[in-house]
């Protein structure tokens, strides 16, 4: 059942950013799309690809794909809202670190950022 651009009961794509993922890239936070599961990467990641997705797909709300964190943000109304427990799971791997994925994180990470 979808309401306000939420399943329940759709798990995300993965664990890490779809694109950056193709791309061989990096992201600083994971945002999961709370109507398809995709997981892309948060604003501040060079590649944007979670705001992306809500503008090629117009599936309005993302949950943060962060371990310990579980709030909700419609790109629509550009601020956060309430929703359901997601399907599991509710984050990437916690041996997996922020910025990531190991290895492809450049050192001048920070000067990358938006």
């Amino acid at each position: 059942m979808s309401s306000e651009g939420i399943s329940a009961e759709v798990p995300p794509s993965g664990t890490g950013c779809v694109e950056c993922a193709d791309a061989e890239g990096w992201w600083v936070h994971l945002r999961r799309c709370a109507e398809c599961g995709h997981v892309g990467c948060c604003d501040s990641s060079p590649g944007q690809h979670a705001s992306a997705h809500f503008r090629d797909s117009g599936h309005p709300v993302v949950q943060s794909f962060e371990p310990g964190e579980d709030w909700f943000w419609s790109y629509e109304k550009g601020k956060g809202v309430l929703g359901p427990e997601l399907a599991a799971p509710t984050s990437r791997p916690e041996d997996q670190p922020a910025p990531g994925p190991a290895g492809r994180v450049p050192a001048n990470w920070r000067l990358q950022i938006h």
